[in-house]
């Protein structure tokens, strides 16, 4: 059991903590609009990383098979919807004096956040085929439903742990920079960035 819970937490981490877009986006809503919202998003994407792991452990091969005739048509509406939040970031870093709101005016609440970064990293189906190829690999032996369990829980476990860290980076981040100018800066950067980072894949 404690092998499955090392393993999950050390899958977690791996698809967790590689540096992108939703990671650059983390840091900039929570430097808007304060750390609920930002951990929020952030356990937004855990809840995702956790269910994709309980898919991959349940039905990792059928799943896998299934996402590969749609894979690139899902990672077009993924990188439309990553370019779509740049933009709109860019527009927010134009009127900083409202700070914790898009750029359509309308205000970040931590549920809103939640759900919005649930629709983000679920239309990612690299996460998913990432966790069946850890399981049906033979990289992890889980045996039974309760060591399933545990693998799952310690992945969700790690991802909402970097994910947290993340969001809490992006806190200090929008204390340090509270001026209109620190405001405008960092989110014209931020939305250089994700609108690297959703291209990236493209290339």
């Amino acid at each position: 059991m404690l092998d499955v819970l090392l393993s999950g937490l050390v899958t977690g981490y791996a698809i967790a903590v590689p540096v992108g877009a939703v990671a650059a986006l983390i840091v900039a809503l929570s430097a808007r609009s304060g750390w609920r919202v930002g951990v929020s998003a952030g356990l937004g994407v855990a809840t995702v990383d956790g269910l994709y792991a309980a898919v991959a452990v349940l039905a990792g091969k059928a799943v896998a098979e299934a996402l590969g005739p749609v894979q690139d048509t899902l990672q077009v509406v993924s990188v439309v919807a990553l370019l779509v939040i740049a933009v709109l970031t860019l527009l927010h870093a134009l009127r900083p004096e409202n700070g914790a709101r898009d750029g359509n005016g309308r205000t970040w609440t931590p549920l809103r956040a939640w759900l919005t970064f649930v629709g983000i990293t679920a239309v990612n189906p690299a996460t998913v085929i990432y966790f069946a190829a850890i399981v049906l690999g033979g990289t992890v032996e889980i045996d039974g439903p309760l060591e399933g369990t545990a693998f799952v829980l310690a992945a969700f476990a790690a991802s909402a742990s970097w994910q947290t860290v993340v969001a809490l980076l992006g806190t200090g981040l929008g204390a340090w920079v509270s001026g209109p100018r620190g405001r405008r800066t960092t989110g014209i950067i931020a939305a250089l960035v994700i609108a690297a980072l959703a291209l990236k894949p493209l290339f």
